[in-house]
């Protein structure tokens, strides 16, 4: 490895904008880009970060394998879509190609609870080439690892409850689309709602085809039991339409939500635990009003209760910084498809990314 950790970029939309910035600015350098949208292809990546040309062009996505195989980077930051099928691509070729990958994607956190069949084909892959592919972002820190370190001051728990808030117009037209943003209540129903309306035994042969669409805490709750030594015995998922009484400009999603359409969801995931424990998390993505912000809060119930509520995180930032901090663990893992519950608890990198690699 060089002195310097080379990194590529996939996917030059707004989370890229921080990513690649973090990256120089944390000792290591950007070695390849890749997006879709041809009106970027062969633009150099100070077009989207700003400040002085870095000499790294632009590449189509499709071009991927070739462009990674003569770059030779050691890890690949994938900021693109929300779905463990939609970055499923992205992460392969990395995985053949034995190239360590972090992503964004919210299911990418836990993906062995809702997509098994995809997880256990990339860890296989990862496990063959030597490298590690991981998903990591805001949840890393705010709806896991932050909720792990208080449990360690409870004497007992009984119940976890958290709820999170995010604009959707922070992270793209995908994760806006994901939330149903702007469709009727009767799309909603139709396109969101009737996913979760399911028995258990459906529920679980539809995880096991790789078409379930878990909410982001469906994922989170996963991880979250494992952090904690916990069995997960049944788990259930509900998701109901946001509204506004007024009308809501979506400058991510190019119109205008009317008032009493869905303006995003909220998703509540319900975990029973062998040990007795139940974890109820609640993640509410949305096209914000003017007087709305963002909001984290969770409570662990037991002896004693605890509640933390952090209002206004930056998530977006936060959400980037953890991706590049996390870059010399994930380098530093066994290899495979490994979630951050396995990794060190995430440090604020004083120095240059590669003075953390062993």
């Amino acid at each position: 490895m060089s002195e310097k950790i080379k990194v590529a970029q996939y996917g030059c939309g707004k989370m890229s904008v921080y990513t690649m910035r973090y990256v120089y600015e944390k000792g290591a350098e950007i070695v390849a880009a890749f997006d879709i949208d041809e009106n970027k292809f062969g633009k150099d990546i100070s077009t989207i970060i700003g400040g002085d040309y870095k000499g790294v062009e632009i590449s189509d996505a499709k071009e991927a394998e070739k462009v990674l195989k003569e770059t030779k980077p050691d890890i690949c930051i994938i900021t693109t879509m929300s779905l463990f099928s939609d970055v499923y691509d992205a992460f392969e070729v990395c995985a053949k190609l034995g190239i360590n990958a972090i992503s964004t994607c919210e299911e990418a956190f836990y993906p062995m609870n809702s997509n098994p069949t995809l997880t256990k084909k990339l860890d296989e892959i990862a496990k063959s080439t030597n490298c590690t592919l991981t998903g990591a972002g805001y949840q890393d820190v705010y709806w896991g690892n932050l909720i792990a370190t208080l449990a360690g001051s409870s004497h007992n728990i009984t119940k976890i409850k958290g709820s999170s808030s995010y604009n959707v117009e922070d992270y793209g037209i995908a994760l806006a689309k994901a939330h149903g943003a702007g469709l009727t209540l009767e799309q909603f129903e139709k396109e969101i709602a009737s996913v979760d309306k399911i028995s258990d035994e459906q529920r679980k042969a539809v995880i096991e085809s790789g078409e379930y669409l878990p909410s982001y805490m469906w994922n989170v709750n996963g991880w979250l039991a494992d952090r904690l030594g916990l069995t997960i015995t049944h788990q259930t998922q509900v998701t109901v339409p946001m509204t506004h009484k007024k009308d809501l400009k979506s400058s991510t999603l190019g119109m205008t939500v009317k008032a009493g359409d869905a303006t995003g969801m909220s998703a509540v995931v319900t975990s029973k635990t062998k040990e007795g424990i139940i974890i109820e998390s609640e993640c509410i993505g949305k096209v914000y009003a003017p007087d709305e912000f963002d909001k984290n809060e969770w409570t662990l119930y037991g002896e004693p209760d605890t509640t933390v509520v952090i209002n206004r995180p930056a998530t977006v930032e936060l959400t980037c910084a953890t991706i590049v901090n996390r870059i010399p663990d994930v380098i530093n893992a066994r290899p495979g498809f490994v979630p951050t519950e396995e990794m060190p608890v995430l440090e604020y990198r004083t120095n240059n990314l590669d003075t953390y690699l062993d």
